[in-house]
């Protein structure tokens, strides 16, 4: 039995498939067989069917027409109105064979469809049937059609002038970054598909003005020629010849009138449809019931014309009740509505502002910036007037302005497993900094003996000493000239050092994305072509080598450029980043500059030049330092020697060193002076001065 089931099941699905791959036969024949009508006699009842078709097919388009939510959406419609204009005008000709060859055999001489229009309208009186069908047609030809030609007309005309302006939009939203270039390609689309529709929509309008005018014409024929033969040929009386003749084709009118009169409404609802979305019971009925008080004025209005002499007060007076009852309802929907909205918008604020309840992905999820607070720190950023939170945010934007890089996010958490008057910083998941402040007081730095009550303690950010004092003693601190710290600003300014220290770690890959995909759409272009195969990781190794030595990566476009210029010449990260530096000496040398206007540098001796660029060996792309770790040790002792000359100043010359050896020198120090700025004579800009205050000698 199952066996039998399926092999049914196959062969109904295979009947299916075959009827789906065979639909543009099937289509093609349907176009054939209306043009046959033309020209071949149809008997009554086939006649009848292809009637019942044309009015049913009419009624299914105003369907559709309602139910769309844009015009778009129905964009077969000019090609549909042209085949169902067709149907008509088919039908409409052997519908008049058959009444001018047999309408002297009575009123069932075109079919049964005929027939009972002629009965049901004309009610055995041809000049009420002629009358009706008069309407019919001018309602038809000079309201709705006329209408709809006119709006299609002027949409059309609308639609191209204003093509050229929105696809400049279009361009100049892609060019901005606002869109991407599938967005950009799909409005283009849209725009496209618009003008070609009302410029179909107004020749197709065309269709149902034609219909019109032929059924008259077509009406007019069956008449006099109806009584020409029934009186020369079939020898009825006149009267009898106008009787018959007249009454079919007043009904074989209105069988035609009344399809063209469904679809013309169809064309008039999409036309008029415009830029409003949704179906039309939702575009007129929920425009219409968002004024209750409209409803009312229409209410007392009409009770008013009820109440005026020789009116109908019970029609009027019923017609006001439901209005009113209409406007109560609207009135009370829409109150209900604005409930709801104000209850959602509640409950996402109190969604956004409540601590999150951290679950399994949540813990696993590592957050690039994490402030982690102890139990008594957590009133700064609770508390009313709690300021770190807005600290914070102005320090993402001094980042962005400084180093051009929007910091992460900075999730601020409580851990109860801290010390109470403890806060941690966290970057990539790792612990890398941790300190303490006094929630209710203010640190004075570098008290020195001061004579102030209080309790000592290090300065977290950079080891001084410091005196933690009541907010009461502020003044007094203040007024011998030291400088006195709220506790957000030394978390603030702890996270800022934190921060600057690990910048290469938060560059991270989606980071440099989003960086470049901020870029203007010829840069974005650019950094696809520096490295076919991975372009976003080579710029993220640029970019960290530059943060790593606190480098401003604002100026992104120019280093794309350097990055593809390079990448012509070489694949070594190095190498594109010390071509990078190169451009960027200008902005390089203006970060150095002191209040003279001069750069600061400390120089190598010759010897050490030597011998630098001795232990250098370079193969290929590749360059490696070859210098034994005792004389390592050497310069780097030497070097920090003089560094500490000026670093007890708060002063940092730069040490200017050979381009070959640059990038050597700094990992040298990059461990015991990273404030220390290492250049290279390639870097100097060629309106920079410079001044020699120290030599690192042998």
């Amino acid at each position: 039995m199952a066996f039998t089931d399926s092999i049914r099941n196959s062969a109904a699905g295979g009947i299916l498939s075959r009827g789906r791959g065979n639909r543009d036969v099937g289509f093609a024949i349907a176009i054939v067989l209306i043009l046959a009508m033309l020209f071949v006699p149809l008997p009554p009842v086939l006649l009848d069917l292809g009637l019942a078709v044309s009015l049913s097919v009419s009624v299914l388009i105003l369907m559709v027409a309602l139910w769309i939510p844009r015009p778009l959406d129905f964009n077969s419609f000019p090609s549909l109105l042209l085949m169902v204009t067709m149907l008509r005008l088919s039908l409409n000709v052997a519908s008049t064979r058959l009444i001018l060859s047999e309408g002297h055999t009575g009123s069932g001489a075109a079919g049964g469809v005929i027939e009972g229009f002629s009965r049901f309208i004309v009610s055995g009186n041809f000049v009420i049937g002629m009358v009706v069908f008069a309407i019919l047609v001018v309602i038809n030809f000079i309201v709705i059609t006329k209408g709809s030609t006119r709006i299609a007309e002027v949409s059309a005309r609308f639609s191209l002038d204003s093509m050229p302006g929105k696809q400049m939009a279009i361009d100049a939203d892609l060019g901005a970054g606002m869109i991407d270039e599938d967005t950009a390609r799909a409005r283009r689309k849209v725009l496209e598909d618009e003008s070609s529709f009302y410029g179909a929509m107004d020749g197709a309008s065309k269709f149902v003005r034609g219909d019109a005018v032929a059924g008259i014409i077509i009406t007019l024929i069956n008449i006099v020629g109806g009584i020409l033969i029934g009186v020369a040929q079939h020898g009825l009386s006149l009267s009898d010849a106008a009787g018959f003749y007249t009454t079919l084709t007043i009904g074989d009118g209105l069988v035609s009138q009344v399809p063209a009169l469904i679809v013309s409404l169809a064309a008039g609802l999409i036309v008029t449809k415009g830029g409003t979305e949704g179906a039309a019971n939702e575009a007129v009925l929920g425009q219409l019931a968002r004024f209750p008080k409209a409803l009312f004025m229409a209410a007392v209005l009409l009770l008013g014309i009820g109440l005026l002499p020789g009116f109908p007060l019970l029609v009027f007076a019923a017609l006001a009740a439901l209005m009113v009852g209409l406007g109560l309802a609207v009135g009370r929907q829409a109150e209900t509505a604005r409930q709801s909205a104000a209850m959602a918008e509640a409950a996402e604020e109190r969604a956004r502002t409540a601590p999150a309840e951290d679950t399994i992905q949540d813990t696993l999820k590592l957050d690039s910036l994490r402030l982690e607070l102890g139990q008594a720190l957590v009133p700064l950023i609770s508390n009313s007037d709690a300021a770190l939170a807005g600290k914070i945010k102005s320090l993402r934007n001094l980042f962005a302005r400084e180093f051009g890089f929007v910091l992460p996010s900075v999730r601020i958490k409580d851990d109860p497993m801290l010390p109470s008057q403890t806060y941690a910083l966290v970057v990539q998941g790792v612990e890398v900094a941790r300190g303490e402040v006094r929630p209710n007081g203010l640190m004075v730095v570098n008290p020195g003996n001061c004579g102030l009550p209080g309790e000592r303690g290090r300065d977290p950010s950079f080891g001084l000493e410091a005196l933690w004092i009541e907010k009461s003693v502020a003044p007094q601190a203040e007024g011998m000239g030291l400088t006195v710290v709220d506790p957000e600003s030394v978390v603030i300014t702890h996270l800022t050092e934190v921060v600057k220290e690990h910048l290469p770690e938060l560059m991270t890959f989606g980071a440099t994305q989003e960086l470049v995909q901020g870029l203007d759409r010829d840069y974005q272009k650019l950094a696809a072509e520096v490295a076919p195969q991975a372009p976003f990781v080579l710029i993220q190794q640029v970019l960290q080598a530059l943060l790593a030595e606190r480098v401003s990566i604002r100026n992104l476009p120019l280093i794309v450029e350097a990055i593809a210029d390079a990448r012509r010449s070489t694949t070594n990260v190095v190498q594109i980043t010390e071509a990078v530096r190169r451009r960027l000496s200008n902005q390089i040398c203006k970060s150095l500059l002191d209040g003279s206007g001069f750069i600061s540098v400390i120089t190598m001796s010759p010897a050490w030049e030597k011998e630098f660029l001795e232990a250098l060996r370079v193969n290929g792309d590749e360059r490696n330092f070859v210098m034994s770790p005792q004389r390592v040790q050497e310069f780097v002792l030497a070097a920090r020697r003089e560094i500490q000359k000026y670093a007890e100043q708060d002063q940092w010359p730069a040490l200017l060193v050979s381009p070959e050896v640059r990038s050597f020198v700094r990992s040298m120090l990059e461990r015991v002076s990273p404030m220390t700025v290492v250049l290279s004579h390639n870097e100097i800009h060629r309106k920079a001065s410079l001044r020699t205050v120290a030599t690192i000698g042998q």
